[in-house]
């Protein structure tokens, strides 16, 4: 009679052994410890509350600055009539078309949302940054001026 095959019998640590080396694992990124992760959350958060308060303070600060620049233009109409009599017609005519211009603009600036006026602003400084760097120190120029004007009436 023939004889079976015999077994090998294999000890269990060598079987997991060759089936580590089979198979590799694959390995898990590290996890960032809690306490890392809900600093991560909470700063994610706080930009966002920054970014809509940033996004509603100029969007305010649009409003009132469309609604000024309207006021300046029903000025400078109201004083067409005047530049008229005084001046004679060709300045009320100057003075006509400033307000039509400035009047225009406002209302751009209020059409406008406040994410296009900043994508506007870029694409200017881009294109011309002299221009932009010179209207900067203009403006920065004259708040200096009306802040110590200010203080001075103070």
């Amino acid at each position: 009679m023939a004889t079976p095959p015999k077994k090998t019998v294999v000890p269990q640590a060598a079987a997991k052994k060759s089936a580590a080396k089979a198979a590799p694992r694959a390995k898990a990124p590290p996890k960032a410890p809690p306490a890392e992760e809900s600093l991560r959350d909470q700063a994610a958060q706080f930009r966002d509350t920054a970014r809509e308060k940033v996004k509603s303070a100029a969007s305010t600060g649009k409003d009132k600055a469309s609604e000024a620049i309207g006021g300046a233009s029903s000025v400078i109409e109201d004083v067409a009539a005047t530049l008229d009599e005084k001046l004679g017609v060709q300045y009320g005519d100057y003075a006509r078309k400033a307000a039509g211009s400035i009047s225009d603009f406002a209302d751009t600036l209020k059409s406008k949302n406040v994410d296009d006026l900043l994508d506007g602003a870029r694409d200017f400084v881009r294109k011309k940054p002299a221009v932009a760097i010179g209207a900067a120190a203009a403006i920065g120029f004259l708040l200096t001026r009306l802040i110590r004007a200010d203080d001075d009436e103070a």
